[in-house]
């Protein structure tokens, strides 16, 4: 076997075992809302699927409007991403391709907020969402997050390597403006950007748990993280049953992740044949 097998043998092997390592945490997930309470925390510990998985969640459906929750969360995370997408793609844009005054000061400012814990905009967001009115409603939820530092950054730095300065040129001599460019060349290129950022998003908001907690007052409607948060009793708790609502609230996330990702790399292989 020559030292070229060898090495592509062990790089395999290498891979397998880290995907092996990455999916346990998603397999003893599935283990533990599978069982009863005393299984989990039993010795030795329990490591095959048990019988009690869809009895746990119909605890969980019993407990707290799963479904509804589910819904809100579903909206506020679209409504989220798409408003990221669109304004991060758009500052991006003119952030990697246009010469103005001031661009790199204000581009510099955008990457100090990086510094900047997200728990000290807390209460500021809040006393304003409060003089708006809009605290309890959807709005709470979707407009703060409409755009972010993070994605401008990421997005600028794709479009700046993505993007021939030739496509902007021949665009600006065809007569198009900044949106034309914007729509005609800037989108279709940061297709693969986007992806990933939609994925990323999409799954910050689902999983966010400490701003809908603060801003959703009325219980009857939570998003879905507060929602399984009422799981936990408090003289004891079902572990079973929180990791049933835990895994019921995963499902989703795993479809948005496999659709998402096949569509960054169908984009990554188009933009390789095309360039």
């Amino acid at each position: 076997m020559s030292v070229e097998r060898i090495r592509t043998a062990v790089g395999h092997i290498v891979l397998m075992f880290g995907v092996l390592v990455s999916l346990f945490p998603f397999y003893w997930m599935v283990v533990m809302a599978s069982n009863t309470t005393p299984d989990i925390f039993s010795y030795p510990p329990k490591l095959l699927i048990g019988s009690h998985l869809f009895e746990n969640m119909g605890k969980v459906l019993d407990n707290i409007d799963f479904f509804g929750s589910m819904l809100l969360t579903l909206i506020a995370s679209l409504g989220v991403t798409v408003l990221v997408l669109f304004f991060d793609s758009l500052a991006a844009f003119a952030f990697a391709k246009y010469e103005f005054p001031g661009r790199n000061v204000l581009f510099g400012v955008l990457l100090a907020t990086f510094m900047i814990p997200a728990q000290l905009s807390l209460v500021p967001q809040f006393v304003t969402l409060a003089e708006f009115g809009w605290i309890g409603s959807l709005k709470a939820l979707i407009i703060p997050g409409a755009a972010n530092a993070f994605g401008i950054f990421w997005m600028r730095q794709y479009a700046k390597g993505a993007i021939p300065d030739e496509l902007i040129s021949a665009a600006k001599v065809d007569g198009a403006g900044f949106f034309r460019q914007y729509l005609t060349v800037g989108l279709p290129v940061l297709r693969p950007g986007l992806a990933f950022l939609g994925i990323f998003t999409f799954i910050n908001v689902w999983n966010d748990y400490l701003w809908p907690l603060i801003v959703m007052t009325d219980p009857n409607r939570l998003t879905l993280q507060v929602a399984l948060d009422q799981l936990n009793g408090i003289y004891g708790t079902d572990y079973s049953m929180v990791m049933a609502g835990a895994l019921m609230s995963v499902i989703p996330l795993i479809g948005v992740f496999l659709i998402g990702a096949r569509s960054f790399i169908a984009d990554l292989a188009a933009g390789a044949m095309k360039f």
